[in-house]
């Protein structure tokens, strides 16, 4: 432990990761709402399947821009400040969704309330990261992240005894709380150290602020590549998961309900899988727990295609649940090491745009290999060779960051 680590210290870092958390539980919660609350907006709206597709992908696509912008404000005006707008904006469009009335407007708020969402992702890594000391980073993502599972199964339980039945009552939900959250954000939380001791260091020198070019320059470059293309492989396969866990049952035969047990699982295995990674990212070699965590998901998927009981697929789903979300929360606290305080916020957030890129794809790739008979079989053993990819991609990283 850093000896200048002092104990008010300690108490701002619990503060920070615990309204982080907080704000991981509302992204959780958005996640799901949209699949939850689909046949409800589908028969309001009067949307064909392809309408409703567009509407899962609005959100999505609000990720991209929202992750870029949020990432770089973040290391020119604060973690904070930006944190709090992006939170604000996400809670005002989401309870946008249940007053609009046409579907051009819904596909509006839902891109707009994706775009808040994602500003605030770079800006919860970051805040979590540098609110303790470089050696208890990896658990104090992992204690953040490990909120969306949580918030999804939140939604999954709203949704299963809300006697009403009604699809605007997630959303009220996914709108009331982040602005509830947003004054314990003004008046607890405090901003990072580590980005007020980089901003004063470049005003005493007079140094410019960086930019985004300088994720490319000789020191970053090959760094940047690296984690692009594992964030965007690893993503592909998560929101295949995510997004078609359910159909890929019934698929092999299960029931419907057989296919939200499995998701249940699937969430219970990546609240586990978040906080033990996270832990383990800090106390073993890095590449140990890369190695551990896309073994982890090998297994889940060859178990996947080979289960031939509905327990043992139970057990599949939390495997995939635990290495899929808890290795996604790996690589965003990876994320964290890999660039310096005044890179930390567009590195990450950049990364994050690159991987819903693949989260945007993973779903569409795994819907096309549906149609064309391939089967949930089919789609399982598709998602392997991006795992191999990424796996072989974060381990020459974590070589390169250990050799720098």
């Amino acid at each position: 432990m850093d000896r200048s680590f002092t104990q008010t210290d300690k108490k701002h870092s619990t503060i920070t990761v615990l309204i982080c958390f907080l704000i991981a539980v509302i992204e959780g919660i958005d996640i799901q709402a949209a699949g939850v609350a689909a046949s409800g907006i589908k028969t309001y709206f009067g949307l064909s399947a392809s309408e409703l597709g567009l509407f899962f992908s609005a959100g999505i696509l609000g990720l991209l821009p929202g992750a870029l912008v949020g990432g770089r404000y973040a290391d020119r005006i604060g973690r904070k400040k930006v944190l709090i707008w992006s939170v604000s904006v996400f809670a005002i469009f989401t309870l946008c969704t249940v007053w609009v009335n046409s579907f051009y407007t819904l596909l509006l708020v839902r891109f707009l309330a994706g775009a808040g969402l994602g500003a605030a992702m770079p800006n919860l890594i970051a805040l979590a990261s540098e609110s303790t000391s470089p050696a208890n980073r990896g658990r104090a993502v992992g204690l953040m992240y490990c909120g969306m599972p949580i918030g999804a199964i939140l939604v999954s339980l709203l949704a299963a005894y809300d006697v009403s039945g009604n699809w605007k009552t997630i959303f009220y939900v996914g709108g009331l709380v982040p602005l509830i959250v947003v004054p314990l954000m003004f008046k607890f939380l405090p901003e990072s150290r580590e980005f007020l001791k980089a901003q004063q260091a470049v005003k005493s020198s007079d140094q410019k602020p960086l930019s985004f070019k300088d994720l490319f320059s000789r020191e970053f470059a090959s760094r940047t590549l690296l984690l692009w293309v594992s964030y965007f492989f690893t993503l592909m396969v998560v929101y295949i998961m995510l997004s078609w866990l359910p159909s890929l049952f019934m698929e092999l035969g299960f029931s419907r309900k057989d296919g939200s047990m499995a998701m249940v699982f699937f969430q219970i295995g990546a609240t586990i899988g978040t906080v033990v990674l996270g832990m383990l990212i800090d106390r073993w070699k890095k590449a140990y727990v890369i190695v551990l965590m896309y073994l982890g998901i090998l297994i889940g998927l060859f178990s996947l295609n080979s289960a031939t009981t509905l327990n043992f697929m139970f057990v599949a789903a939390a495997i995939m649940g635990t290495f899929t979300i808890g290795g996604q929360g790996v690589l965003y606290a990876f994320g964290s090491f890999v660039y310096p305080t005044h890179l930390r916020g567009q590195g990450v957030g950049a990364a994050s745009a690159v991987g819903r890129i693949g989260a945007m794809m993973g779903p569409a790739i795994a819907g096309q290999l549906l149609a064309v008979g391939s089967g949930a079989t089919g789609v399982i053993s598709a998602a392997i060779p991006c795992i191999v990819i990424s796996a072989i991609i974060m381990i020459l990283l974590t070589r390169r960051l250990e050799t720098a």
